[in-house]
């Protein structure tokens, strides 16, 4: 079998929101509300990413999505850095999103989405990358730290249904 890598398409809104809902409740079962994991609707979700593909909202964002014998099994996106102003925006991008389907996960689809983005991102101009990561995902944390990501030091929480979760960002230089 074959895996290939390409562009989201509309038509793909389905299967990428049915893995990242599926993403969540499995990478995060226990670290986050149990309540906001069960409130997640992969129909909702698709229809907002249909919206941004369709309206351009989601403009200078990078989606790609991983293909396995014709099935999407993993999707991946990098765009604008969120967090901070000034010059960097146009160094520094961020990652996104990288979600495998639970039972492709250690096949290598994860490294091929990171692969794909972190290359699209440096021909893009972009010289460091930057993601947040919640601080207890040991398992995620360790894929980023194989793909070069170190952590920088920074920690803040996002709020998930009323409790606070902390995150932690790492980054990675894309150019030598």
């Amino acid at each position: 079998m074959t895996m290939r890598v390409r562009d989201m398409t509309i038509d793909d809104c389905d299967a990428v929101a049915t893995i990242r809902v599926g993403g969540w409740r499995f990478a995060y079962t226990g670290l986050v509300p149990q309540s906001y994991l069960d409130a997640m609707n992969a129909a909702d979700d698709a229809a907002e990413r249909r919206s941004l593909l369709v309206d351009g909202a989601g403009a200078g964002v990078s989606n790609v999505v991983a293909e396995w014998a014709g099935e999407v099994v993993g999707w991946g996106c990098f765009g604008p850095l969120r967090d901070e102003g000034g010059e960097k925006h146009r160094e520094v991008c961020e990652l996104y999103a990288i979600y495998v389907r639970p039972e492709r996960i250690s096949s290598g689809v994860g490294h091929a989405l990171m692969a794909e983005l972190t290359g699209r991102a440096r021909a893009a101009g972009f010289q460091e990358m930057v993601l947040w990561v919640l601080r207890d995902n040991a398992r995620a944390r360790r894929f980023y730290e194989r793909a070069g990501f170190t952590p920088d030091g920074t920690e803040e929480p996002f709020e998930v249904d009323g409790e606070r979760v902390p995150e932690v960002r790492y980054f990675r230089r894309l150019t030598a």
